[in-house]
C-alpha cells in the first residue's frame, strides 16, 4: 500500500501542479465582453445543474400544488352544490307561490266582475279514494252559510255541487262523476242535452239528436234550467261526437281543470245571475240571452 502510493506521488503533484497552471490561466485570460475564462467554465458546470434543480422543484411544486388545488376545489365544489340544491327548493317555493297569488288573482278578479253575485271562495283540501267516483273536499261548511246542491266553479268553468254539509267541510259532485247530471245547451245552436259523467276524465251530454249538427270544439253552456248554476256558463268544448241510437254520443272536455283543482268558489245563491262572457268569440257566436229556449229539450 506505502509502496503504490509513492510510486504515484509524482504523477498526482503532476496533475495538481497542472490543475493550478490551468486555473491560473483561466484566471488571468479574459474573453469577450471582458469575462475571464474560468466564469464561462464555472456557468458551464453550474447551470445544468441548476436546469435539473429548477425542473424537479417545479414539477414537485406543481404537483403539491395540484393536489392542493384539487382538494379546494373538490371542497368548493361540494359547496356550491348544497348551495345550488338549496337554490333550486327556493326557486320552486317562489313559483308555487307565484302560481297560487295568480289564481287567487284571477278568483278575486272573477268575483269582482260579478258584484252581484254571492261567492265564497274555498280551499281543495282532499279527494276522494274511491277511483270509481269523482268527489272532492273543500274548507267550508254549514258555518260559512253552505247548503246542499250550492254549485261551485271557477273562473274558467263550472266545477261540480254540493253533496254534503259539515260544520267546517263540505264535498262536492264533480261534473264528471258518474251520478252527476248538469243542464247545458250549445252556445251557438242553443240545443238542449244533459251533461253527465261516465265515470271517467270526460262528462258526456246526452239527449242531443243525431240530425243536429255537432263539431269538435263546439262550446257548451250551462241552461240555468237546474237552478245550481248560472245560466251560460261555461261547461267545456265538444271533444268528439258520432251518431248513436237513439242520440249522439259526445264526450266533453270540461272547460275547469278537475284534475288540477286548488282553490274554488261557492255560489251561495241559488237564483239566476248573468255572468258575463269569459270568451269573446263564444260571446260573439252566441244570439241575445233574451232568446227563448226550449224547456222540452231538456230531460228531467
Amino acid at each position: 500500500m506505502i509502496d503504490t502510493y509513492s510510486r504515484h506521488r509524482p504523477l498526482a503533484l503532476l496533475a495538481i501542479v497542472v490543475v493550478a497552471q490551468v486555473l491560473l490561466l483561466a484566471f488571468q485570460i479574459k474573453g469577450e465582453h471582458d469575462v475571464r475564462l474560468i466564469r464561462y467554465w464555472a456557468v458551464a458546470l453550474v447551470t445544468p445543474l441548476e436546469r435539473a434543480g429548477t425542473w424537479s422543484f417545479s414539477k414537485v411544486g406543481g404537483a403539491w400544488g395540484g393536489y392542493v388545488g384539487l382538494r379546494n376545489a373538490r371542497a368548493e365544489n361540494e359547496h356550491m352544490r348544497i348551495e345550488l340544491d338549496q337554490l333550486r327548493l327556493r326557486n320552486r317555493e317562489l313559483e308555487s307561490q307565484a302560481a297560487e297569488v295568480a289564481r287567487l288573482g284571477a278568483l278575486l278578479s272573477f268575483r269582482n266582475a260579478h258584484p252581484e253575485a254571492s261567492m265564497l271562495p274555498a280551499q281543495v283540501i282532499g279527494s276522494s279514494a274511491d277511483p270509481t267516483s269523482h268527489t272532492l273536499f273543500i274548507n267550508r261548511g254549514e258555518h260559512d252559510r253552505l247548503r246542499m246542491n250550492m254549485g261551485v266553479v271557477t273562473p274558467d268553468g263550472i266545477v261540480g255541487k254540493i253533496v254534503e254539509v259539515l260544520p267546517d267541510t263540505a264535498q262536492v259532485l264533480l261534473i264528471n262523476d258518474k251520478d252527476s247530471g248538469v243542464g247545458a245547451l250549445f252556445s251557438a245552436t242553443r240545443t238542449h242535452g244533459v251533461v253527465r259523467g261516465s265515470g271517467d276524465p270526460e262528462p258526456r251530454m246526452d239527449y242531443v239528436v243525431n240530425d243536429e249538427k255537432v263539431q269538435p270544439g263546439d262550446a257548451i253552456v250551462t241552461s240555468g234550467e237546474d237552478r245550481i248554476f248560472p245560466k251560460d256558463f261555461p261547461i267545456g268544448t265538444v271533444e268528439s261526437c258520432k251518431p248513436s241510437n237513439p242520440f249522439q254520443t259526445i264526450r266533453v272536455q270540461p272547460s275547469a281543470r278537475l284534475d288540477r283543482l286548488e282553490e274554488v268558489l261557492v255560489l251561495l245563491s241559488q237564483q239566476e245571475v248573468v255572468f258575463k262572457k269569459q270568451e269573446a268569440p263564444a260571446a260573439a257566436n252566441a244570439p241575445a240571452k233574451t232568446a227563448p229556449a226550449n224547456p222540452s229539450a231538456t230531460p228531467q
